[in-house]
């Protein structure tokens, strides 16, 4: 039996989190939205998204707004919670859009050492 790993394809450092956002958009039944959602991870191009009520697709765009500032993401893919009734979510920026918690990011790279050597994407400097 051979050994499983976890393939990463993500481009960037990923930074755990735990704060809350607004998120808005369309759902699967044409119905608009607007709740709270926590974020879990983040980088300068995306974020995991837990405790969404509405139901969402892989491409779907969603708005997300932190602290005054808004960003449009896509929907990269969902999955159920562990209580079946709430989706987690991969969010990735829209490029034309700035990355709400670039700052806290920003932070984040200086204080951490191993972070330092990852290079920050052209965007965020």
């Amino acid at each position: 039996m051979g050994i499983l790993r976890r393939i990463d394809r993500r481009s960037e450092p990923r930074t755990h989190a735990n704060f809350s956002v607004t998120v808005w958009g369309v759902d699967t039944r044409g119905q608009r939205f607007l709740q709270e959602a926590q974020v879990r991870d983040i980088s300068f191009n995306g974020a995991l998204l837990s405790g969404i009520e509405a139901d969402l697709r892989c491409g779907d765009v969603i708005g997300v707004l932190y602290l005054g500032r808004k960003a449009r993401y896509r929907i990269v893919w969902v999955r159920y919670d562990d209580g079946g009734d709430k989706i987690q979510a991969a969010i990735h920026r829209m490029q034309a859009d700035p990355c709400p918690w670039d700052e806290l990011l920003k932070a984040e790279f200086a204080a951490d050492p191993a972070l330092r050597q990852a290079e920050l994407p052209p965007d965020s400097r």
